[in-house]
């Protein structure tokens, strides 16, 4: 039966007008009829302009109509649903460089308030452990917003050449494509298939387990493993480690070093931190490409902010112009140029910031995660305030540790190793319990 009604689903799919889609109560809609046949909407107006109190679920209910409904139409599939958390960086970002860019006051008053919203709205999702296309959003439209600003405001000026508008151009490009291949895929834990050997279905329901269960009966996994048998030590040895090791969500046995994401949902192989700037994990499978992506955007953004400066102030040093630019206010678009190569050098330094520590985690062979838990539990080395943390559990020395790093993608074995701790102590469970029948 459910086949059928997901086979009719996928047919009912197939058949979708690109303004069609199926909305969260399984109905076939338009977006056109966005604002039509609202019977939460409908209520909460209806109780405002009575005065009456709203439901407590009314507003919920009503955003979760709004953000179902809002969709881009598409040729493939019907209408696609727009993530709400994108729109705002989308306009945001320019009102508030260029309400920057009308006076001296304004842009110290935006150019730190913008910083501050950000880091709230990141511990306001991070508290709540929810996935989010915000700082996505808002990396890859303010590095397109500069790069467009560079093009109509910079490079007509006559200051920048060809070769360095060349150069400015490819950075982006392989920030964008390094940026690509960072979000394929982090390393995530997949059960291990092959240790299965046989399944064996038993109709007479354990001693301790429900009757109800599964209409009394239990399926139960036999590995290789678990048919050659095992001692009593052996089987208390696995199911210690899979008290430490089992991940009850993802319902796999992580290997060393990897970690369960709250965010994701999924287990990663050699789980280093979630994201939130390009909403993934950064793991075994893209830590490469996660580093490379940070090198290519801080040259990109350095070399570009060191056009941008010698464009908007030709008499001041590079290092002094951010301070220091007399009369970059007179004109309005010298103004918007300074206030884009603040915001950039901003966002550059946070950025740089994460470099660093990333580079002193590798040259450790220590991850943010092992980090963090570490300082929690008090069992590593910290220095310089925290940005060194030493575990001393896997590194090897700083060629040893950034030589395992860059060959780290090429041992990835995605399945997990096989559950015997877990399945063990069950097999012998049901083997005693079948001899004794």
């Amino acid at each position: 039966m459910k086949k059928r009604a997901n086979k009719v689903l996928e047919e009912e799919e197939e058949t979708l007008c690109c303004c069609e889609y199926v909305n969260r109560h399984g109905e076939r809609s338009h977006v056109a009829a966005c604002c039509c046949d609202c019977e939460d909407l409908d209520d909460v107006c209806d109780r405002f302009f009575k005065r009456e109190p709203q439901k407590p679920e009314s507003l919920s209910q009503v955003a979760e109509v709004v953000t179902d409904r809002i969709r881009v139409p598409w040729l493939w599939g019907g209408a696609r649903k727009v993530d709400l958390s994108v729109i705002p960086p989308l306009v945001i970002l320019p009102v508030l460089l260029h309400l920057a860019a009308l006076h001296f006051l304004l842009g110290v008053v935006v150019l730190t308030a913008l910083p501050g919203l950000v880091l709230w709205y990141y511990y306001f999702t991070h508290r709540k452990k929810g996935r989010t296309l915000f700082f996505l959003s808002l990396a890859l439209f303010s590095l397109a917003y500069m790069y467009y600003l560079f093009i109509i405001e910079v490079h007509p000026r006559g200051d920048v050449g060809l070769v360095q508008l060349t150069v400015v151009t490819l950075g982006v490009i392989l920030t964008l494509v390094a940026l690509v291949h960072t979000k394929r895929e982090p390393g995530i834990v997949r059960p291990n298939q092959e240790a299965v050997h046989s399944t064996v279905t038993y109709y007479s329901p354990l001693a301790d387990r429900d009757l109800a269960i599964n209409a009394g009966r239990q399926d139960a996994m036999m590995t290789v493993a678990n048919r050659a048998g095992s001692s009593e030590q052996a089987i208390a040895e696995q199911k210690e480690s899979s008290r430490k090791n089992w991940c009850p969500v993802c319902r796999v046995v992580r290997p060393p070093r990897a970690g369960h994401c709250r965010i994701c949902g999924v287990c990663v192989l050699r789980l280093d931190h979630h994201c939130v700037w390009i909403n993934s994990c950064v793991g075994q499978a893209n830590h490469r490409s996660f580093l490379l992506t940070l090198v290519l955007f801080l040259l990109t953004s350095l070399y570009g902010i060191s056009l941008v400066l010698q464009s908007v102030c030709p008499r001041q040093n590079l290092l002094t112009a951010l301070l220091y630019c007399p009369g970059v206010y007179n004109q309005y678009s010298t103004a918007l140029c300074f206030t884009c190569a603040w915001y950039s050098s901003i966002v550059t330094g946070g950025l740089l910031h994460l470099l660093v520590v990333q580079v002193i985690n590798v040259s450790y062979n220590v991850t943010e995660r092992e980090a963090r838990i570490a300082l929690r539990e008090k069992t590593a080395r910290s220095a310089y305030w925290g940005l060194i943390v030493d575990t001393g559990v896997y590194s090897r020395g700083f060629r040893a540790n950034w030589a395992e790093f860059m060959n780290m993608t090429d041992k990835i074995n995605h399945p997990s190793p096989a559950p015997t701790d877990l399945v063990a102590l069950l097999g012998v469970r049901k083997k005693d319990k079948c001899e004794n029948e």
